[in-house]
């Protein structure tokens, strides 16, 4: 439970959090839409350092706002792509998001509705946590990820690197126009003949 000043920490980052999280959907700019999402993530990972997760804190850091935030602000501002003739076909999915929402605001309800009932945890329960003192909470979570989840964890990986390997190559894609590539062949095969030209500027006039 999160009392005095940590509550008062963690209704601030999480009252940043969900605006930068409506902005991000609300920016009409899509490289504004990044950075609010970097904030986003700014402002979740200070609630896991709060409520003692401090591994995912730092995690979230360095995994999505170091590579996955920075490779999707790249991609905006590399590919660039016409975001205004994207948005003209949203209203027709306005029903199914209005759908949707409504499921989510239900769900939410039933949340709070069942908080309200006291469930009674057997003695035998394991915490979510070890003890600080016994065993840190980072290398615990270290053992089971490089044990039991180690294939798993390889997986993700090469999704992670596949996911790299394709952002490149679309924006190397060749049919882009007005944009200068180097062709590493044609400038090691030049000549001199190809590479100098040679002008004869009458006297008195320039070139």
């Amino acid at each position: 439970m999160i009392t005095g000043l940590g509550a008062a920490f963690f209704y601030l980052f999480a009252f940043v959090a969900v605006a930068s999280a409506f902005m991000v959907i609300a920016a009409r700019n899509p490289v504004h839409s990044v950075l609010y999402l970097i904030l986003t993530f700014f402002n979740a990972a200070a609630l896991f350092v709060l409520t003692g997760a401090e591994f995912l804190g730092m995690i979230l850091l360095v995994v999505y706002i170091g590579a996955v935030a920075v490779l999707f602000l790249f991609v905006v501002m590399m590919l660039d792509i016409d975001f205004a003739s994207m948005k003209r076909g949203a209203l027709e999915y306005a029903p199914i998001g209005a759908i949707v929402g409504v499921v989510l605001a239900g769900e939410l309800l039933i949340v709070l509705a069942g908080s309200a009932f006291t469930i009674e945890r057997p003695a035998e329960t394991a915490l979510p946590t070890p003890d600080p003192a016994v065993r840190h909470n980072t290398a615990a979570l270290g053992d089971i990820l490089y044990t039991d989840y180690i294939f798993f964890f390889q997986i993700a990986g090469i999704v992670l690197l596949v996911a790299m390997i394709g952002a490149i190559v679309l924006t190397l894609r060749p049919q882009r126009p007005h944009v200068k590539r180097q062709e590493v062949g044609a400038q090691v095969a030049r000549t001199p003949e190809t590479a100098i030209e040679v002008v004869d500027v009458e006297t008195g006039k320039g070139i």
